[in-house]
């Protein structure tokens, strides 16, 4: 520390606390640098993990929002159960009225 430097107790308590917390030995997982992911579609990774092998469904090679595909979805047979469910609801609550 210079002359014109001041003494922090915040700071030396935190290196104090380093200091005295050390990382302990034995209980990390085993990293692998080599680690594979296969998708789905058969596409093939190499990354760094703590698992050797990882087995997905679905990648950024076969992922509709990256692919550009959209996979149709029954949106109209919602809307119309959920107005189904809204008639009987109305239609229950007439009769309780009654």
């Amino acid at each position: 520390m210079g002359p014109d430097q001041k003494f922090n107790p915040l700071v030396a308590n935190l290196l104090r606390a380093c200091y005295l917390t050390r990382m302990q030995k034995d209980i990390h997982p085993a990293y692998y640098p080599n680690a594979s992911i296969k998708c789905a579609c058969g596409k093939t990774y190499t990354i760094g993990s703590t698992k050797e092998k990882i087995e997905v469904e679905i990648c950024a090679a076969c992922h509709p929002f990256f692919t550009g595909q959209e996979k149709l979805i029954d949106a109209a047979g919602r809307v119309e159960k959920f107005k189904a469910k809204r008639a009987r609801a109305a239609a229950t609550a007439a009769k309780r009225k009654k």
